[in-house]
């Protein structure tokens, strides 16, 4: 196994620490230990840093592999949906968001299975990019509770939720649009 396909494993394997670090709490509805949710936002952030670093690593390399171009998207997919799910159970995320995005993310996995039964590749577009930029700035925003911006009384997270909720409804939209022919074989 590369270095890439190493990285996008790390990736997956730091969403149940992520979760535990987020959602773990004592009776009484108190945190473990003081700045619990900043360690999760920290694994977060770092777990998600390794989406742009494994691909560069592998396009730098001549490291593409099946298996990374598999695992890559899947392992944005379950990072992003754990912590919107994680988000929703405490209240900190709408259910309605996370259905959408949660939605797209199977719509669009289902469409590259049927393209893939072509050995057609549907690779990420400029607009799933964006996509995954701010639905992860949106979520680092919302476990860090708009830190540094709240200090000075701007509450950036939930807003930045809806532009993330936004591009991605555009790029699903955008995937169906590019694979209409597959759909119609």
């Amino acid at each position: 196994m590369n270095l890439p396909n190493r990285l996008t494993l790390a990736r997956i394997i730091l969403i149940p620490v992520f979760m535990a670090f987020l959602l773990l709490q004592v009776p009484k509805g108190q945190t473990l230990f003081p700045h619990q949710e900043v360690v999760a936002a920290i694994i977060f952030i770092l777990a998600s840093a390794t989406d742009g670093l494994d691909g560069y690593i592998a396009r730098k390399r001549h490291q593409v592999t099946n298996l990374g171009k598999f695992m890559d998207p899947l392992a944005d997919k379950l990072l992003v949906s754990a912590a919107l799910v994680s988000l929703v159970e405490l209240g900190q995320v709408n259910a309605w968001v996370a259905w959408i995005v949660l939605a797209r993310e199977f719509a669009v996995t289902g469409l590259r299975a049927i393209a893939a039964v072509d050995r057609v590749v549907i690779s990420a577009s400029k607009l799933g990019k964006i996509k995954t930029i701010t639905q992860v700035v949106a979520i680092s925003a919302i476990l860090l509770h708009d830190w540094p911006f709240s200090i000075i009384g701007f509450h950036i997270g939930q807003p930045l939720l809806y532009i993330a909720v936004f591009f991605t409804v555009i790029s699903g939209l955008d995937y169906l649009l590019k694979s209409r022919k597959l759909l119609h074989k």
